[in-house]
């Protein structure tokens, strides 16, 4: 029995009831998604809300229209401004609108600028010549370390150059050497302060925090190795100088995310370096790196003051005031792929060649610039030495004279048997075969065959033995004249008496 719907009188509340919330007040539309997504491309098209981007805090920017920009520190009104730079002009502002960023300089508060350790501008000055600026900063480190009239020199220029330092590919590394009393942390202080964005991190307790700074300040590394002295610090120390002297060559590091994965991340660390060591690198190739100044190896003058005096501060900022309106004006215009530069430069090796180029492309002074040649030939002269006593060069003489003697027929039997009469008694280990036959291989890249049960060198491999002679400061007129001389006198012993 079908059952119908009760009526109430309007009049009634139920009635009311029924007529109030069954009855549609408004007439229902179907919306299809098309038509939303054309009336929310037209309100767009009309009312366009343009996206404001976040403020980037910022140290110094090069931009690609050509603005540099670099953060100012007033110290005495605890303020930071920008200043931007395009051509010969420049002007201070609170922060740069650019394209698709605007940049806001650091806060006065940040640890890094209230602390110190990072240091800054505190407003463009003029420096008149480079040449006046360049005799200003000898003369500002002569006066607070004592350093050789070269090293001086090598000094001054090597603060031009980290205040163009984007401007090139390839750096050397600056480094004091010498024991504890010996003036190092004084000499990493003065020429430090006047460095382009000097970072002192001798205050880290890790090397962590060094990755970060290097990627984010993009300045002047001031380092003390001695402040790390366990050795998985140091090791992150020596990852960082192979690897900083050269764009391209960032250091990876696992970062965690989420407190659960591992995010690895490249760190960009290249830039120039001031560093402080008590000895020498254990690896030759960042040994090559340095340009050394040997501390503590004379008495100390007399005029140097023992205490940094009050105005230390105030002479530094000046500097880094004129530096800053001379990276403004020299960062576009150095030629950094002029030949001439180096001179007599097919004298030195490649290596020595590609780091002294920068520091020459710098420096103003004709006379500096020679007093600079001369110090890396001599360095060239003491790697060189160093070189020529090791077992390679030993290695390479012996190589010399048996292949002098006879080209054809140089076996690794016969260079063992020479090896061994000559310099074996300088060795503890056994002289073997295989040990001198991977020696050849690996190290000289000289490739031998097998005939008739004896490995035998080749006679074109042979045209090798003059590039390897001049590598490890092998005379091969010398090496020559000394296997004739020790074969004479060998003959001439008693047959008993022969080796």
């Amino acid at each position: 029995m079908a059952t119908e719907s009760r009526k109430y009188p309007k009049n009634c509340f139920l009635g009311q009831f029924n007529t109030f919330f069954r009855t549609p007040r408004y007439p229902r539309t179907v919306h299809r998604e098309d038509d939303c997504v054309r009336s929310q491309q037209a309100m767009s098209s009309t009312n366009p809300t343009p996206k404001k981007e976040k403020p980037q805090p910022a140290l110094s920017a090069h931009l690609p229209s050509g603005e540099i920009i670099e953060l100012l520190f007033d110290r005495d009104e605890a303020t930071t401004t920008f200043a931007v730079s395009q051509g010969e002009s420049w002007k201070v502002v609170n922060s740069f609108e650019g394209k698709s960023q605007r940049l806001v300089p650091y806060a006065a508060k940040n640890n890094l600028v209230r602390h110190g350790v990072v240091l800054f501008p505190s407003e463009p000055e003029e420096y008149g010549s480079v040449e006046e600026m360049f005799e200003e900063i000898k003369a500002f480190i002569h006066r607070y370390v004592d350093l050789t009239p070269v090293f001086e020199s090598i000094a001054a220029s090597y603060v031009l150059l980290s205040w163009t330092y984007d401007r090139f590919n390839e750096l050397p590394y600056l480094r004091l050497r010498g024991d504890p009393g010996s003036g190092k942390t004084r000499a990493l202080l003065t020429i430090g302060s006047i460095c382009y964005k000097p970072i002192f991190a001798s205050g880290a307790s890790t090397a962590s925090p060094i990755f970060r700074l290097l990627d984010s300040v993009k300045g002047t590394l001031i380092l003390d190795e001695s402040d790390f002295r366990f050795s998985d610090e140091k090791a992150e120390i020596i990852k960082i100088l192979n690897n900083g002297n050269a764009k391209g060559f960032p250091v990876l590091r696992s970062d965690v995310v989420n407190k659960q994965e591992f995010d690895p991340r490249a760190y960009h660390v290249f830039g120039p370096k001031v560093i402080a060591t008590r000895s020498y690198f254990q690896d030759h190739a960042l040994e090559t790196r340095c340009l050394t100044e040997e501390m503590g190896m004379r008495r100390m003058r007399t005029d140097i003051p023992l205490n940094l005096p009050e105005t230390f501060s105030d002479e530094s900022r000046t500097l880094r005031n004129k530096l800053l309106r001379y990276r403004f004006r020299n960062l576009g215009e150095l030629d950094r792929d002029n030949p001439s530069i180096l001179a007599d430069g097919n004298v030195l090796e490649p290596r020595m060649r590609q780091l002294l180029a920068p520091l020459l492309a710098v420096t103003p002074t004709a006379a500096a610039r020679d007093e600079i040649r001369r110090f890396a030939k001599g360095f060239q002269h003491e790697l060189l030495t160093d070189r020529s006593m090791s077992m390679e060069a030993q290695l390479v003489e012996v190589l010399l004279a048996v292949s002098n003697a006879n080209p054809e027929k140089t076996t690794v039997k016969k260079l063992t048997a020479s090896f061994e009469e000559r310099f074996g008694d300088d060795y503890e280990r056994k002289i073997t075969a295989r040990w001198i036959g991977s020696i050849l291989r690996r190290r000289f890249g000289l490739k031998t065959y097998k005939t008739n049960g004896v490995f035998v060198i080749p006679e074109k491999e042979l045209s090798k033995l003059t590039h390897l002679a001049e590598k490890y400061g092998v005379n091969e007129r010398e090496s020559v004249q000394n296997q004739a001389l020790l074969d004479a006198f060998t003959t001439q012993l008693p047959h008993e008496q022969q080796p």
